[in-house]
């Protein structure tokens, strides 16, 4: 039953975002494809996760410590906002608001862009449930904390999930140019759940 509310989702999602792209079309920046990884990684699964507070579209900042304790916590960095993977991921995750709830976990979407830019993005995609935080000044700070900050100046595409006790449970430094699947995300924070 699980795996197939994972792929109805994944179908789901994969409606949405290109009901979103379609409306962002007109924004969207094209860049080339661009070498798959190019950073190296500071934290392993097991460690205790880099504790950061950042900015927020809505005026708060948020630290990642605040959730201790309440909620597993799935980071995601993505590259640039108006860009066309990043315009596709998060209105991915943007309806699978249940999925999170189901493993009482939190969405934490970063960028190295600053908030105007970051308000007008999200804006255009439709109303996002998690939320949304600046790695922008000290450029990248939490970034390269995680070891997930670009030669060029932009994050990795990438995800981690860090448990209640605040401790790294996964780790997927993907292929900058290619949005990871859902059903992989989904699958780890049912590992998380599963085996405590």
């Amino acid at each position: 039953m699980a795996l197939k509310l994972v792929w109805l989702t994944t179908i789901l999602c994969l409606i949405a975002t290109s009901v979103c792209a379609m409306t962002l079309a007109e924004g969207i920046f094209e860049v080339d494809d661009e070498k798959p990884v190019d950073s190296t990684l500071v934290v392993e699964v097991g460690e205790e996760a880099p504790n950061f507070t950042l900015p927020s579209l809505s005026g708060e900042k948020i630290s990642l410590r605040s959730f201790r304790e309440k909620k597993n916590v799935v980071l995601s960095f993505v590259p640039a906002a108006w860009t066309r993977v990043c315009s596709d991921q998060w209105p991915g995750y943007n309806i699978v608001e249940d999925i999170f709830d189901e493993y009482d976990a939190v969405l934490l979407g970063i960028t190295v862009d600053n908030i105007p830019t970051l308000y007008a993005w999200t804006k255009a995609m439709g109303e996002l449930w998690f939320p949304v935080l600046s790695d922008f000044y000290p450029h990248g700070e939490v970034a390269k904390q995680y070891g997930v900050l670009r030669s060029n100046g932009v994050t990795e595409r990438a995800l981690f999930i860090i448990d209640k006790e605040g401790i790294i449970r996964y780790i997927d430094v993907h292929d900058i140019n290619i949005r990871p699947p859902l059903e992989v995300l989904v699958e780890a924070l049912k590992d998380i759940e599963d085996n405590g």
